[in-house]
């Protein structure tokens, strides 16, 4: 039987609550997965073999690297490691670009 395979592409306003949900996902799958109490009515969820994440902006302006470099140099390297038994997170990609082109860099990663 072929993996079921799941994306969710989150979006919205500013302050909106993506982050913290996206931190509380790969929270609640740490705990789940060491056997930990989950606070919620129900839980179901593969078991994931390695968890992906990259939230937040940051820079290497020394090393002639800009945020945007950065996070499309992080992306790579998850899209590269990652496989179907993986989670991967990532947030504010294209931070900083227009909406379109962080629409059309988000379309190039979930394919």
């Amino acid at each position: 039987m072929e993996a079921e395979e799941r994306v969710l592409l989150l979006t919205g306003p500013n302050m909106g609550g993506k982050s913290t949900l996206l931190k509380q996902t790969c929270l609640l799958v740490i705990l789940a997965q060491l056997g930990c109490l989950v606070p919620a009515k129900s839980y179901s969820a593969p078991i994931f073999d390695q968890i992906f994440c990259r939230i937040g902006a940051s820079d290497r302006i020394l090393e002639g690297k800009s945020t945007f470099y950065v996070e499309l140099e992080e992306t790579k390297r998850i899209i590269t490691k990652a496989n179907h038994s993986s989670l991967v997170v990532i947030d504010e990609l294209g931070r900083g670009t227009s909406t379109f082109d962080g629409m059309a860099i988000a379309e190039a990663i979930l394919n």
